[in-house]
């Protein structure tokens, strides 16, 4: 009972906040609007955005007191300095057009939802109360004590209706501030445990419920009243509005989160277009008025789709940005490593050998035995610059992954290994050659690890495509504190950031040492 009075104290509140959102959303669009062009501009939409996230944590606070929902309001993203960077700092920050959708859905549903619970709850308290004052009220032709109590299980009735569809509407709103105001994790679990399988879905078919028996009884009482005008239809109309918005979140929770403010912001409109259409239908069928609100409805939307579309295409680019960076070092650091193995290696075995060539040649005609020795050691020399360059060249990309692909190259790799390794690949289809190469250098990177460094006595190797995905995971036995940022590992993660992957990497102290890979590769 507890519980529902506070979700009815809940709803009643967003009436004065539908009020004080509505204002400040056409204040603060209607100034915008009329100062595009003025140097005023950057000062409005600053103070459009603080307004918008102090009505924001007011009503956050509304649930965490009223409703037990751990609703928390992220800080204000910076906008940076100066005039312009304001501008686009405010029109890109998510939270903000969030939290703009929120209260267009405060304005609209949440209004509906209030009117809705003060007259339901309303009504039935006077149909249980009716034996009390019949005597001063004329309705319905209620002139008896009678009738006044046959009154009051109707009431009680309604009453237990009216608790359903408040708790319904309280959980419907709370999930819209929840979903585009920010969450915690405290209060809402027991929530979600009560809930089972999913609690926005239950209030959705509670308050569907709560919706129907609510029209029935409308009809009813139209019925054993008076028959000549259909007034039911306007509390359906207006009932049925914070129904479909229930909906509509309960779908855009679904949706990855930049998206959910657009379609809430885009589907509240559509509903409150839709009644509008359906108001003029029902009333004077003249002029088609509905058609301007409707146009300004579209505008809307479609400005706040391009503003989050342009938002997520500049994030890409940053990402973008910060890939290619990475790809670069971790090319340069190949290619330093590269004639770092040359000089050092082959080059330094190769003059050796000239050396030895050059000697054993002075020296064949006086001391042809001394002149055999030299080219014995030559021949071993050439031998050994022949391998590291073998070596080197499978270091760069071996010849085995481009002639037979990653599953024959991935064998030859743990045939050289030290350590048992188990190895199980399912590629029923060739991935392409940058994925291919990146999750070979990923299994033998992890490999290197486990043999050197982390004295492992066994690996795990598992390759696999899953919905357009390359997978590898690498998994050893050893003590485990491998460090993720290191230049083998870090090298990896630049490799696999540059083809839109991830490269995560799992060591707690003791282990097991988990390496992973996820590659895009189309479908």
């Amino acid at each position: 009972m507890r519980r529902t009075f506070n979700h009815f104290l809940y709803l009643l509140a967003g009436l004065p906040a539908a009020v004080a959102w509505f204002g400040l959303l056409l204040a603060g669009w209607l100034a915008a609007a009329l100062l595009a062009v003025t140097p005023l501009l950057g000062p409005v939409l600053v103070a459009f955005r603080w307004a918008t996230r102090g009505l924001a944590l007011g009503d956050a606070a509304l649930a965490r007191g009223l409703l037990g929902r751990d609703v928390r309001v992220p800080a204000a993203a910076p906008t940076g300095r100066g005039y312009l960077n304001r501008i686009r700092g405010t029109l890109r920050d998510g939270a903000f057009w969030q939290q703009q959708a929120y209260g267009a859905i405060r304005t609209t549903a949440g209004f509906g939802a209030g009117v809705a619970a003060a007259s339901a709850v309303g009504g039935s308290l006077y149909l249980v109360f009716l034996p009390v004052y019949y005597c001063w009220v004329d309705q319905w032709q209620v002139h008896s004590l009678g009738r006044a109590f046959a009154a009051v299980p109707v009431g009680l009735a309604a009453l237990g209706v009216s608790a359903l569809l408040v708790r319904a509407l309280a959980r419907a709103l709370a999930g819209a501030a929840r979903g585009l105001l920010g969450s915690g994790a405290g209060a809402a679990a027991p929530v979600a445990a009560a809930g089972g399988a999913g609690p926005r879905r239950t209030g959705l078919r509670e308050h569907a419920a709560a919706y129907g028996l609510v029209g029935v009884l409308c009809v009813l009482v139209w019925a054993l009243t008076t028959r000549a005008y259909f007034w039911p239809v306007w509390p359906l109309l207006g009932l049925g509005v914070p129904l479909a918005v229930h909906a509509l979140v309960v779908r855009a929770l679904a949706l990855p989160r930049r998206w959910r403010g657009v379609a809430i912001d885009a589907g509240t409109l559509g509903v409150v277009a839709v009644f509008l259409v359906a108001a003029w239908a029902v009333t004077s069928r003249g002029y088609f008025w509905p058609m301007w609100p409707i146009i300004a409805f579209v505008l809307t939307a479609g400005a706040h789709a391009l503003a989050v579309r342009r938002g997520a295409l500049e994030r890409r680019i940053d990402v973008l940005e910060t890939t290619r960076a990475g790809a670069v070092d971790a090319a340069e650091s190949e290619l330093r490593r590269i004639e770092r193995d040359l000089h050092d290696g082959a080059q330094a075995r190769l003059v050796a050998l000239g050396m030895s060539l050059g000697l054993a040649e002075q020296r064949l005609a006086e001391d042809p035995s001394s002149a055999r020795r030299l080219l014995e050691e030559a021949r071993a020399g050439a031998e050994e610059a022949l391998r590291e360059l073998r070596d080197l060249a499978r270091g760069i990309h071996p010849p085995v992954l481009a002639d037979r692909g990653l599953e024959a190259a991935l064998a030859a790799l743990v045939a050289r290994s030290p350590l048992p390794v188990d190895l199980e690949v399912r590629l029923p289809l060739r991935p392409p050659a940058a994925q291919e190469t990146a999750a070979y250098f990923v299994a033998a990177e992890a490999l290197a690890n486990a043999s050197k460094h982390a004295d492992a006595s066994h690996v795990g190797i598992r390759v696999g495509r899953v919905d357009g995905t390359l997978l590898v995971r690498v998994e050893d036995d050893g003590r485990g504190g491998a460090d993720a940022a290191g230049r083998g590992l870090r090298g990896l993660a630049q490799r696999g950031e540059a083809l839109d992957g991830t490269v995560r990497v799992t060591s707690p102290a003791g282990g097991p040492t988990v390496v992973e890979a996820v590659l895009p590769c189309g479908s």
